[in-house]
């Protein structure tokens, strides 16, 4: 089984003195993927950069203390791609790709829509375009992709969809990107295994949210239909502390 993992850090220094160690050591993922690493990889502690046991690799936004995207892999990787080839995407550090015999790794932070929704028609082209990297590289090879993907598909995916319609994470737009990828061949392995409700991978720091369990799941591994046999099992590790998102997992047979 290979165990791969994704985890919006919400900053990996600050996770750093937090239990990212102990987590590590627990969990022993194969590949584990990081979202908003917020640093630049001279700025880690020596403890995750280099990580022992591991081949590291980051994708910095240009901006400091913001965004960016981390792949910590056992096997090393044939080849590692920043970005998705287009300029006016790719400075925020949010796509990091690795490339392994039997697949391509897609690791992705997708840009907030803000509260104010001032981002919604950046995000649309951004879906369009992201949704057509992974579909480009499908056709050399199948495809992973896993992150923050900044939105809950269904009703399901969040404790309260009535008072977050429209809402940023919410909206018709967001929801349709997402389906658009689902409708475009890929899987989205959690709800593959587990129909139920009350699985959240985002809490708001605010109003005791995650004590209550009032979250939303917008944390994925989305993978091409083609790789549905090798599907084991997919997962939530919500008992992980740390960041406002918790990690989330994905087996898969060899």
């Amino acid at each position: 089984m290979i165990n791969l993992i994704s985890w919006n850090v919400n900053g990996l220094r600050a996770v750093h003195k937090k239990g990212f160690m102990e987590f590590l050591a627990t969990h022993q993922p194969d590949i584990l993927c990081l979202q908003e690493i917020k640093a630049f990889d001279h700025q880690l502690p020596e403890e995750v950069n280099p990580l022992e046991g591991y081949h590291c690799y980051f994708n910095s936004a240009k901006r400091p203390g913001y965004s960016g995207t981390a792949i910590y892999s056992r096997v090393k990787p044939n080849a590692i791609h920043l970005g998705i080839g287009k300029e006016e995407h790719d400075d925020e550090g949010r796509v990091l790709t690795a490339e392994y015999d039997d697949y391509f790794l897609v690791n992705v932070y997708t840009p907030n829509v803000k509260h104010d929704l001032s981002r919604l028609q950046y995000r649309q082209v951004w879906d369009d375009e992201f949704r057509t990297y992974l579909k480009y590289l499908e056709k050399k090879k199948p495809v992973i992709t896993c992150g923050d993907l900044n939105v809950a598909h269904k009703d399901i995916d969040l404790a309260r969809p009535d008072a977050n319609r429209g809402e940023a994470g919410f909206t018709d737009e967001e929801r349709e990107g997402f389906q658009k990828l689902l409708t475009a061949g890929f899987i989205d392995t959690f709800r593959h295994f587990h129909k139920g409700p009350d699985n959240y991978t985002w809490w708001s720091y605010r109003g005791g949210a995650r004590r209550r369990n009032v979250g939303w799941r917008i944390d994925y591994f989305c993978v091409s239909d083609s790789l549905e046999k090798k599907l084991h099992d997919a997962y939530i590790l919500s008992d992980i502390m740390g960041s406002d998102h918790c990690p989330v997992g994905l087996i898969l047979k060899k």
